[in-house]
């Protein structure tokens, strides 16, 4: 019954996808490549980047003239000084102490990461038991005791005066120091559990306490802590092998760049030996999952699940159960069999794309500055990445010292704000039991108030500039190709130095532009952001509509993402070009690549899915070698490998910056590849090969079409005709 209606709706589409996708360009005598004679495009959003970018100057200079990194470097004492911290009475007190750590058993500790206890700096932490009542009637036991009291005790005073001021712990316990925090030293003796060899403990009021009762305070008190602690045992990983990871990224540069000279002048042979060893490389991966997974059959305990075990700051520990290496060797066979049915489904597309890089390769070869352009860029969103996190940092510790009271008691007054200096000291409070105790950073100031609306801007001006400044790579890099490809005479009519010229061009006329196309990417990235943090904060709802709803809009925005990018990119080709703003540069790169879509399928994306591999090569060559390296397996590297908490943290980071490494120079590639296929397309449409409109291309690429439109002849009548 519908069906007539929807075979209408239907040629609809097509009718307008067909005759509304812009007309093919003319033949234009005067045209030889990049537009000299251009105007400044998108001057509104020159001039809006140029205010946004002189506000985040502000916001840093107002969060470094307000923060204090120190707040989070040095623990705080009940009156908010910092503990070790140079120049200060507490220099020489690096440790803070518990006054009663069960106090700390509380579930408040969670909610507001402090302690209902009085803290404070110690040099040591305490190594005996003592009580404060056996301390004050024997000189040298108070004269240590002291040590973990407040300024102002006497033994004169007695032990009642003192405990009712909270001038002294009642008790000290043996302990150790844990993430510069004293911690009681518990441990195990026949199954029960005990702190300095015993399993119970005076209190100091004349109570024996089991020493398991401190599992609960120790446990809250180190909740937060044991982040912080797995952050430290990194950061000595990194000091202890940051020059190996050095030179492991070093070697992935020099394999890189060798790579890129090979591709040069060897591109047939180079991009098949790049399949060839991708497939052994991925193979040997799943090999030796096997043998891991088989070694650990006879094992004991080496058949718990990963459930089971739970999360373990110690990774290695996941390496000794078989589960862990199942789902790596399940992951790379996938891997393998999805990369061997591509290459199959496109071998008759091989040939054509290998042609491509050929061309790319003497593109490249005429252009060789091109290769070290990404340095500038990387250099570019390290200065962007360096003021963002610094900006962060100083921003949130920007807060104020907050003082409330915590009481043991039931009290009216229990974690309202309060001033040690006045409400406790001159007696105003009306809770006997209460102590006015540091509770963390915060602020009712205006700015405090807007201190979230500032980091929300801090984040948005990242994506901004960090989108920013890859746009001006990827302009100025089409510029020099660009000029490149419609040359008559290769490389005589080219400019002397293109990517300078095209650097120029780009920052002198299409700041504008730059900041316009990287605005609207920014709005989308931010969105995904807050989309996190409400997906975030709504794990634990139990609404399966919103969470659904939630998804739903997750993946809708991140498939948005990469449209915008795709259209970015091909904007910023046509606008080095031509010189046109973002929005008529984005509708012309887009109606073209839609007038040539079957092209951008066989050409276009065989060609990026060929550079992938080469990336996925260089990561797998580098990854390979830096986990037999840190991890100890050869016996050569034994001695020579540093001695490190975590091995993985090194190979995570050579096989992440190893990628970043292979991405910047085969970038060059990509954004060749892409503007030559652009530039192709337009040639196409303003062109016929006749003595009077002859293309620009080379008789390489001349080749490529011939064997496209042989095989596909369908996609070649729009666009010659």
């Amino acid at each position: 019954m519908n069906r007539p209606r929807l075979d209408f709706v239907l040629v609809c589409f097509f009718l307008f996808f067909f005759f509304f996708l812009g007309e093919p360009r003319k033949h234009d005598p005067s045209f030889k490549g990049p537009i000299q004679n251009r105007g400044c495009t998108d001057i509104v959003c020159c001039i809006f980047f140029i205010v946004a970018i002189l506000a985040y100057f502000a916001v840093g200079i107002l969060a470094w003239s307000q923060g204090d990194p120190r707040k989070v470097i040095y623990p705080t004492d009940s009156r908010g000084q910092f503990c070790g911290q140079a120049g200060t009475p507490q220099e020489n007190k690096p440790l803070l102490f518990y006054f009663n750590i069960m106090k700390c058993a509380s579930p408040m500790v969670l909610l507001e990461f402090q302690c209902p206890t009085p803290q404070i700096c110690v040099q040591s932490c305490p190594t005996k038991f003592m009580t404060l009542v056996s301390a004050v009637n024997t000189p040298s036991d108070f004269d240590y005791y002291k040590n973990f009291c407040q300024e102002g005790v006497t033994m004169s005073m007695g032990a009642a005066q003192i405990l009712s001021l909270r001038l002294c712990p009642a008790t000290l316990i043996p302990s150790v120091p844990f993430t510069r925090r004293c911690f009681p030293a518990l441990g195990q003796k026949g199954g029960v559990i005990t702190v300095g060899n015993s399993s119970q403990f005076d209190d100091g009021r004349g109570n024996m306490i089991d020493a398991k009762n401190l599992l609960d305070g120790v446990s809250n008190a180190t909740v937060v802590m044991e982040a912080r602690q797995v952050v430290m045992k990194i950061f000595e990983d990194y000091t202890q092998s940051w020059y190996w990871i050095l030179i492991g990224l070093v070697i992935a540069m020099l394999i890189s760049l060798l790579f890129i000279v090979l591709l040069r002048y060897l591109a047939g042979i180079m991009v098949w030996v790049m399949i060839v060893l991708v497939i052994l490389v991925i193979g040997y991966g799943i090999f030796h999952c096997y043998m891991e997974y088989a070694a650990l059959q006879q094992k004991p305990g080496s058949n718990v699940t990963i459930q089971q075990l739970g999360f373990q700051t110690d990774f290695s520990v996941y390496l000794q159960i078989r589960q862990t290496w199942l789902a790596f060797m399940i992951i790379l066979a996938i891997v393998e069999v999805v990369i061997i049915l591509l290459l199959i489904f496109l071998r008759k597309r091989l040939l054509i794309a290998i042609a491509l890089i050929k061309e790319a390769s003497r593109a490249i070869g005429h252009v060789m500055c091109s290769l070290f352009y990404p340095l500038f860029t990387f250099l570019l969103l390290a200065i962007v990445i360096a003021y963002w996190a610094v900006t962060a940092v100083f921003l949130s510790t920007s807060n104020q010292a907050i003082y409330k009271v915590f009481n043991e008691s039931a009290c009216m007054y229990s974690r309202d704000n309060c001033d040690p200096g006045v409400s406790f000291q001159t007696g105003k409070c009306h809770c006997p039991d209460s102590q006015c105790l540091f509770a963390f950073y915060g602020g009712e100031t205006v700015y405090h108030k807007y201190l979230i609306a500032l980091q929300f801007y801090n984040v948005f001006l990242f994506f901004w500039c960090a989108n920013f400044v890859t746009a001006l790579g990827q302009m100025t890099l089409a510029g020099a190709f660009a000029s490149y490809y419609w040359a008559p005479v290769k490389p005589n009519d080219m400019p002397a130095f293109p990517v300078f010229s095209a650097l120029g061009r780009s920052l002198r006329y299409h700041t504008g532009t730059l900041a316009f196309g990287s605005l609207i990417l920014a709005i989308i990235q931010i969105i995904r952001v807050l989309l996190e943090y409400l997906d975030h904060k709504l794990n634990a709802a139990q609404n399966k509509f919103a969470k659904f709803l939630l998804c739903c809009l997750k993946c809708c925005f991140w498939c948005l993402e990469k449209f915008i990018k795709f259209i970015n990119r091909n904007a910023y080709i046509m606008v080095a070009i031509y010189g046109k703003n973002f929005c008529t540069s984005a509708k012309d790169a887009f109606f073209l690549l839609m007038r040539n879509m079957i092209r951008v399928a066989v050409l276009d994306k065989v060609t990026d899915f060929l550079l992938f591999l080469g990336k996925l090569l260089i990561v797998g060559l580098v990854g390979v070698f830096a986990f037999f390296f840190f991890s100890g397996k050869v016996k050569a590297f034994e001695n020579t490998a540093p001695s490190l908490h975590y091995y993985w943290v090194p190979i995570l980071t050579v096989v992440v910056g190893s990628y970043l490494i292979a991405h910047g120079f085969f970038s060059v590639y990509a954004m060749c590849v892409d503007t030559l296929f652009l530039c192709f397309c337009e040639d196409l449409e303003r062109n016929d090969g006749s003595a009077s409109r002859p293309y620009y291309m080379s008789s390489s690429l001349r080749e490529i079409l011939w064997k496209n439109k042989a095989e596909d002849p369908s996609t070649t009548v729009s666009v010659l005709s």
